[in-house]
């Protein structure tokens, strides 16, 4: 495995998914969530813990630098489309464990979550997917 590529993925991914997440979440669909709650009512923190958070991204966006070397995802289009689909799954499963075994999130939440997150994801393969491949020759 090229292990300088995974790098360079990785660190864009991550960064990449951390100001998303800021905008999206952060800022975009914050009062929406707040509203969207489980019957546990707000559980956020008053201020988030950012070690965690840019850890939480950094090995989302190195996750993802992974399987686009694995799967030689050369392009914006491929890298939209395997980041969209691999992140819908993920959201999709680790949303209704949650719904499923907890009091957190609302159905509604949890479905804005998925879809958010997948967006999110999909642009962020998309970039990450012509950064890994900056500089290289066409065939």
């Amino acid at each position: 495995m090229d292990i300088k590529k995974w790098i360079i993925g990785g660190v864009t991914a991550g960064v990449l998914l951390f100001l998303l997440g800021w905008l999206v979440y952060g800022m975009l669909l914050m009062n929406f969530m707040n509203n969207h709650t489980g019957a546990a009512g707000n559980v956020m923190r008053t201020e988030p813990d950012m070690l965690y958070l840019v850890i939480g991204n950094l090995a989302a966006g190195f996750m993802l630098a992974f399987v686009f070397i694995k799967a030689n995802i050369t392009s914006a289009a491929s890298g939209f489309i395997t980041a969209g689909i691999l992140n819908f799954l993920m959201a999709v499963s680790v949303d209704c464990m949650i719904y499923a075994t907890t009091t957190t999130i609302s159905k509604t939440a949890m479905a804005t979550d998925v879809a958010a997150s997948t967006v999110m994801f999909a642009i962020t393969g998309a970039i990450t997917a012509l950064v890994m491949n900056m500089g290289k020759k066409a065939a």
